[in-house]
């Protein structure tokens, strides 16, 4: 039997060299493209976007204020290294010395059984930890910071923190390593080949693959339950679903999406699908589906989405089934949008829409969570300038700063697959449509971002003017269901909740587990991943509500749906897009959701 081979020895030389002389090339345009961008940058003043520099400045300088202070912090993690090089050696010596620090349970960057059984990378796992905690206690402890520049330090040392963790790193990962050895290093040329595509993919910007882009098809095999466009403008079509019953609820059911991301988060699988589960439930559902703007739309405002999305909708729904009476869900900033548009309606004697549900929306934003690290008077003058260049914003920006809020999940878990181990992303529809990006119109967005996050005008009565109508959230009098989700990083639940105190009908509100998509997309037939909370007293503070709240195993959806029957309107025959006044355009999901952002 002859001697095997080493893995370095089944190398394909040619492969090898092909792939050098490729990344060398890539190289190249790349670093030329870079210096040509930083040098536009520093000649508009965008080196520092964020504002961080300045946030942290402040920070040491109180820090300074404060010697004792330092040098107590810094003595107790002296401490802690001491206990751990004790702890070590009794390990090395035989002994059975239990961790000092353990990750979290959904930490999920130390799986691999090295971390807790080889002593080398144990140690380095337990000193990471211990030092990434007593950095975020340290920086969250300072004293006389204002509380926006506190939340700024806080989330930017989480991202540094996160950035440092030795499983991002070749020498300190040992997953990294076996594979290395595995493969004679291909992995690491494979992954610097990532690594160069997605730079030279997103313009020298590095906008992470976070899926294989070949094995989904919008209208192939996601966003594929059946219908029609019956009616589109310059901002949306309008898409009327195809019956599944006999009889449907009198009154039509329209949901308005967020236009930060594409309708078909509703609608990814079968399985999964709000939209097809809703028809199923005999329901005549129309859903607006945005464009993907681009520069002609520069001035589109916040009125324009309003009057030719859902006001246009609903004049839409009437031609093609005769009904004036509708139900209403909006999610996200489509609920934003939703609750401004209820309350124009009011003022405009317009009773059309029925009652209302809201997924996930903020119209209290006094307390945006961690989205408002990125709203303060220097990053808004730095992003209209951007915007003022191209006349949008460019939807890379917007799935960056999401991706950031759960950094570990959405950018450096992908950072060791891609780039370190050299593995093409998993074909995951989730991600899929995460990474399908949308712009956003100057204009608007720049309205949206002042005047709702940073002066949060829109619960203040008259604080916002519509098409000459001074907007006043107390005139929704209609019946509303408000669905929140407990680990909500974009609408944090306990801001949500105050939307309660604010509509003037019958307000139901549902605490769903889990986060912004994953609380929403929670089917009854998967069976359900996550359960909510329920409560039918409106109480005066998220507190209350939840102490007299009760959890169900389970999807809310049922209990949604048993909630809309009783504003149904009655039952009628089920209505086929198109036979009706306004005649079918095309099938759905329609043209404008395959816009792609990057071409």
């Amino acid at each position: 039997m002859g001697k095997e081979s080493s893995p370095a020895e089944q190398l394909d030389p040619d492969r090898i060299s092909s792939m050098i002389h490729d990344i060398g090339e890539q190289s190249q345009r790349l670093v030329q493209n870079f210096l040509e961008r930083k040098g536009t940058e520093a000649s508009t003043g965008l080196s520092d976007p964020m504002n961080i520099g300045a946030a942290f400045l402040e920070m040491g300088q109180q820090m300074i204020a404060d010697p004792s202070k330092v040098a107590a912090a810094q003595a107790a993690l002296w401490q802690a290294y001491i206990d751990l090089y004790q702890a070590m050696t009794a390990r090395l010596l035989g002994g059975a010395e239990p961790a000092l620090v353990e990750p979290t349970n959904d930490d999920r960057r130390f799986k691999d059984p090295d971390w807790q059984e080889n002593l080398v990378f144990d140690y380095i796992k337990q000193s990471y930890l211990m030092t990434a905690r007593w950095m975020q206690e340290t920086v969250h402890d300072v004293e006389g910071l204002d509380d926006k520049i506190a939340q700024k330090v806080d989330f930017h040392t989480r991202q540094f923190v996160d950035a440092m963790a030795p499983s991002n790193f070749l020498m300190t990962n040992p997953q990294v390593l076996k594979a290395t050895a595995e493969s004679g290093g291909e992995n690491l040329l494979k992954g610097l080949k990532n690594l160069l595509d997605d730079l030279e993919r997103s313009k020298g910007q590095l906008s992470i693959k976070m899926a294989d882009t070949d094995a989904f098809q919008v209208g192939g095999n996601i966003a594929t339950t059946p219908g029609k466009v019956i009616y589109q403008n310059d901002l949306m079509q309008l898409i009327q679903y195809s019956p599944t019953t006999k009889t449907v609820h009198r009154r039509p059911l329209l949901i308005v999406p967020p236009w930060i991301n594409k309708f078909y988060i509703l609608d990814l699988r079968e399985k999964n699908s709000f939209i097809k589960w809703a028809v199923s439930q005999g329901i005549t559902l129309f859903v607006v589906s945005w464009v993907n703007p681009d520069e002609e739309l520069a001035q589109k405002n916040f009125a324009d989405y309003m009057l030719q999305g859902p006001i246009a909708a609903l004049d839409g729904i009437e031609q093609a089934t005769g009904e004036c009476e509708v139900n209403a869900i909006g999610y996200c900033i489509g609920g934003t949008l939703m609750s401004a548009t209820l309350a124009y309606m009011a003022a405009r004697g317009d009773g059309r829409i029925k009652s209302i549900t809201f997924f996930t929306t903020m119209v209290d934003f006094e307390e945006p969570g961690e989205l408002g690290v990125f709203i303060d008077d220097e990053q808004l003058k730095a992003l209209e300038k951007r915007m003022s260049q191209d006349g949008y914003l460019d939807g890379s920006e917007m799935s960056g700063t999401f991706n950031m809020m759960r950094a570990n999940d959405l950018i450096w878990s992908f950072v060791v697959n891609n780039y370190l181990l050299g593995k093409d992303p998993f074909p995951f529809d989730l991600l899929y449509w995460n990474s399908d990006s949308t712009r956003m119109p100057a204009v608007m967005h720049s309205f949206y971002l002042r005047k709702m996050y940073q002066e949060n005008r829109l619960v203040e009565p008259g604080g916002i003017n519509l098409d000459s109508v001074e907007i006043d959230l107390r005139t929704i009098k209609i019946p509303s269901f408000i669905l929140s989700a407990q680990d909500d990083h974009i609408a944090p639940w306990r801001s949500t909740y105050r939307a309660t105190q604010l509509y003037q009908g019958p307000v139901r509100f549902c605490l769903a587990g889990s986060g912004h998509i994953a609380g929403v997309i929670n089917p009854p037939a998967d069976p359900a991943k996550y359960g909510y909370f329920s409560n039918n007293r409106k109480a005066k503070t998220w507190e209350k509500w939840l102490e007299g709240a009760t959890w169900h195993d389970g999807s809310w959806w049922p209990e949604w749906k048993k909630w809309l029957a009783h504003h149904s309107g009655g039952s009628a025959t089920a209505r086929i897009p198109g036979d009706s006044g306004l005649p079918v355009i095309e099938n759905a999901p329609g043209s404008y959701v395959q816009v792609k952002t990057n071409g």
